[in-house]
């Protein structure tokens, strides 16, 4: 009888946020497309782009529409459905719409397909309408944007750049919480009154490490200032949460694959009359 081949063990230059960790940077040209997960698995059909009513969002797809918005192979891309749910619900044509942390641009696409005026910083740019600058440090007056809109590193999980002062390259032990205060900080500055803060993050567990909840850690730094407006919970499509090897792993050691990403909005409140402007 034929002995049935056993399961490969998970990989060991990957965590279980599902990303594979030191293996090169963020960004790679782009490739050819990515096969089927498994053989007879296809994802579903891309449905028509549409502004989403509740606080779970799915979209199976990096891109709506037929072109792309930033780049498909820029690892860690933000799905620019989501920012386009953003744009659409809390910011009107014209307005300025700042990402700190803009990676391969999807943000400033978005704003190109909705008549918004994107500005947009990165410690290492991958285009040329991409400005270099530290989220900490944005050269932007006070309150002249809209919107912030930010999908920062998820503490050290993956690999961004070589750049010493990036945020990535921070343990989430307390050090990347106090660098993200610091670029909320930047943002709230930045923002108008009643202007909104949306953060797109995820928690991060990788073996022998402790659970890194981020994105509470990040909802607390923000509303120091800010009003919380909403948390959306974004489906995450990624490949390896299909995984048989990842999914045998997470049953076995008892732990749980991310499943989704939090959206977090923020309003920036008027000051009291007592109070200065910030």
């Amino acid at each position: 009888m034929t002995q049935r081949p056993k399961r490969p063990a998970a990989p060991r230059n990957a965590d279980f946020y599902g990303a594979p960790v030191g293996v090169g940077p963020r960004y790679q040209p782009p490739g050819p497309p990515r096969p089927a997960i498994t053989a007879g698995h296809t994802r579903p059909e891309k449905p028509p782009l549409s502004k989403q009513v509740t606080t779970l969002w799915d979209y199976p797809s990096q891109h709506y529409g037929q072109t792309q918005q930033g780049s498909q192979s820029y690892e860690g891309a933000t799905p620019s459905y989501v920012i386009w749910n953003v744009i659409q619900r809390f910011s009107e044509p014209g307005a300025t719409v700042l990402d700190p942390f803009c990676g391969s641009g999807t943000t400033l696409d978005v704003c190109r397909d909705t008549g918004r005026t994107g500005l947009g910083f990165d410690l290492a740019p991958t285009r040329p309408d991409i400005q270099q600058a530290d989220a900490r440090s944005i050269p932007l007056k006070n309150a002249t944007v809209d919107l912030v809109f930010m999908d920062p590193p998820y503490a050290d999980n993956l690999d961004y750049s070589d750049d010493p002062r990036c945020i990535g390259k921070l343990k989430g032990d307390g050090r990347y919480q106090r660098a993200m205060k610091l670029a909320i900080d930047e943002a709230v500055r930045v923002l108008r009154n009643d202007g909104v803060l949306a953060i797109y993050v995820c928690d991060v567990f990788k073996k022998d490490r402790p659970f890194q909840p981020l994105g509470f850690d990040l909802f607390a730094a923000a509303r120091q200032y800010l009003d919380p407006i909403d948390v959306i919970a974004v489906t995450r499509h990624n490949r390896t949460l299909e995984m048989g090897n990842f999914r045998k792993a997470a049953d076995e050691g008892n732990f749980f694959l991310r499943g989704f990403n939090y959206l977090m909005l923020f309003r920036k409140r008027a000051p009291r009359p007592d109070q200065t402007s910030r």
